[in-house]
């Protein structure tokens, strides 16, 4: 099914993450230190759990680090709870995460929304002036530069694109790029956007409009 790479310093946690998702047929590598990830060659891995408080190198900066390099959804394993502490971490680069003690049926729901919003098919290009989405290597370019998007920032930006001038909340938001309705706030997703918008205004396009008290749109 899919190779996920599961970071924790407490052998007890990676084992579970590994039992439980080998039910679905993933193959679990498993690093119990974080400071061996940063050199390591991501390009056979699908998904990324990451643990956030680790000794010598913490799952913030862990993420912050590889997320240049690796393209594909990284959720989060926390056992903070606190909302700004989540937003942290969706601003280093995570697309998700899961509070820890998680619950096996949580964790399985999760990795399969996010691994089946990765391998979706796709076969054709949305195009707005000098934005563009292509579809199916889910790439987004401004002038025919592409703009280094995260997984959920790449997928609010087509979920918006796909129905432009229309106006999307954060909940049909999380819905449709994370495929899990509950525990994800608002201000995670009000923290991707914001993300989305700033490296789209860094390339030369503002495309999201901001809908107040209501949610966003994509202008045409």
């Amino acid at each position: 099914m899919a190779v996920i790479l599961a970071i924790d310093d407490e052998r007890a946690i990676l084992d579970a993450l590994a039992r439980v998702l080998g039910r679905d047929g993933h193959h679990v590598t498993r690093i119990d230190d974080p400071t061996t990830v940063p050199g390591m060659n991501l390009a056979h891995v699908d998904l990324v759990l990451c643990d956030v408080m680790m000794p010598a190198l913490d799952g913030f900066e862990l993420v912050r680090r590889i997320r240049p390099a690796f393209d594909g959804p990284i959720l989060f394993l926390t056992a903070k709870v606190a909302e700004e502490d989540a937003v942290t971490g969706l601003s280093m680069g995570a697309d998700d995460y899961i509070r820890k003690p998680f619950g096996t049926a949580e964790l399985r729901a999760k990795v399969a929304a996010h691994l089946r919003r990765e391998a979706r098919p796709h076969a054709h290009a949305l195009a707005f002036g000098a934005v563009r989405l292509d579809l199916g290597a889910r790439e987004l370019t401004v002038n025919g530069a592409s703009v280094p998007l995260t997984p959920t920032e790449y997928g609010i930006c087509e979920h918006l694109a796909r129905h432009p001038g229309q106006v999307m909340s954060r909940a049909q938001l999380r819905e449709a790029v994370r495929g899990w309705e509950s525990d994800a706030d608002d201000a995670a997703i009000s923290m991707q956007v914001s993300r989305a918008r700033k490296k789209l205004a860094e390339a030369g396009a503002d495309p999201i409009a901001t809908v107040w008290g209501m949610g966003y749109k994509w202008q045409l």
